[in-house]
């Protein structure tokens, strides 16, 4: 069984991650290539796209939420996610089971004598009827859990209830409140068809994230129970080890780039799944900052690994993007100019712009 070094994994992982060359894909076909981008954050997955897309018109996505093409919902890990809405149908009656038991392990205190049945019942047609906050639902069905905080009910039926997050929340330089409607009044279709089965899943992480263990597959979607999905699925794979000693399986055509193709920098947004998409995440972030992959931390990649941390906020009018070493790093990785394009996307329009630099940490 061939041993895959950190750095064979890391090229791995740009290439199918879409991160070693801007890909000519819309932003539709890349969402649905990497299976969703996390979206807790409204805005970030649009600096997740810039830094994957050539030619990226970040009002291409916020068009497509507001043609019901993508959508905001809760899926993997029970974490927010900008998904194409043949995704979020098929996907999410894979996911249920997980999303409702993620869910009773934070709130089940909170909530004792709910029964999530007649929850479900009781929020789902004021979902129906329009857009609402989950408080707002909260507290509409209260008086029947009078014990019972509004927030605790409407964080509960964002589980129990297969809902969207509707504009313009979402959407390209616009704020809006989080309102919810269901997924079947939104797409218009039951989210119960067609329906994905675990092997596809898998499948489909592989090449957008492979090679992979069974770990990293359940560290990405949340989901148990994957180990005989994976043993039925695993005389059609290849398989590796890392250095590690850790087995990793692969689709049979995946491409391994060679450890010294080069790999340009790339900044990623919040929560980005290609740092937080593996249990072992050591082919792309050193142990001692992994910690950061949790925070919200916006990460630099250089050489395919993440090297600092950026942020952006106005100084007086002008764009400032800071980069924050983790690591000793030279100005002349090309990191400036890939600065300078993200700063062309975040600026508002003739608004002048400024790199700043700290000391490493």
């Amino acid at each position: 069984m061939r041993t895959l070094s950190r750095r064979e994994l890391g090229r791995a992982l740009l290439v199918r991650n879409l991160l070693l060359e801007r890909s000519p894909l819309s932003a539709v076909e890349a969402v649905r290539h990497l299976v969703g981008l996390q979206a807790q954050e409204p805005q970030e997955p649009y600096a997740g796209l810039f830094s994957r897309l050539a030619s990226f018109d970040p009002l291409q996505p916020s068009r497509a939420l507001e043609e019901r093409r993508l959508v905001r919902t809760l899926m993997m890990r029970r974490t927010l996610h900008l998904m194409t809405a043949e995704d979020c149908r098929a996907l999410r009656p894979l996911h249920q089971p997980m999303l409702e038991q993620r869910m009773r392990s934070v709130l089940r205190a909170r909530l004792p004598g709910v029964d999530e049945a007649e929850l479900a019942a009781a929020g789902t047609p004021e979902f129906d009827e329009q857009p609402r906050r989950l408080s707002e639902v909260g507290r509409a069905v209260q008086h029947r859990w009078p014990h019972a905080a509004p927030r605790d009910l409407g964080d509960a039926l964002s589980s129990l209830v297969p809902l969207v997050q509707v504009p313009p929340r979402g959407l390209w330089r616009r704020t809006g409140p989080a309102r919810h409607t269901t997924i079947s009044a939104w797409l218009g279709r039951d989210v119960t068809y067609p329906g994905a089965e675990a092997d596809g899943l898998v499948l489909r992480y592989l090449a957008a994230h492979g090679p992979a263990s069974t770990a990293d597959i359940r560290t990405w979607s949340g989901l148990g129970g994957l180990r005989p999905v994976v043993d039925r699925l695993r005389p059609g794979l290849r398989t590796f080890r890392d250095e590690r000693g850790r087995v990793l399986l692969d689709l049979p055509d995946a491409e391994i780039p060679d450890a010294d193709v080069p790999a340009p920098p790339r900044f990623l947004p919040a929560f980005d799944n290609a740092v937080l998409g593996y249990a072992d995440r050591s082919r792309v972030i050193d142990d001692d900052h992994r910690g950061l992959s949790v925070t919200g931390a916006r990460f630099l990649l250089v050489d395919g690994r993440v090297a600092a941390t950026w942020d952006v906020r106005n100084d007086d009018g002008t764009t400032v993007l800071t980069i924050d070493p983790l690591t000793e790093l030279a100005r002349s990785d090309g990191v400036d100019e890939e600065g300078a394009r993200l700063l062309s996307l975040l600026a508002l329009d003739g608004a002048p712009t400024r790199i700043e630099w700290r000391e490493p940490r």
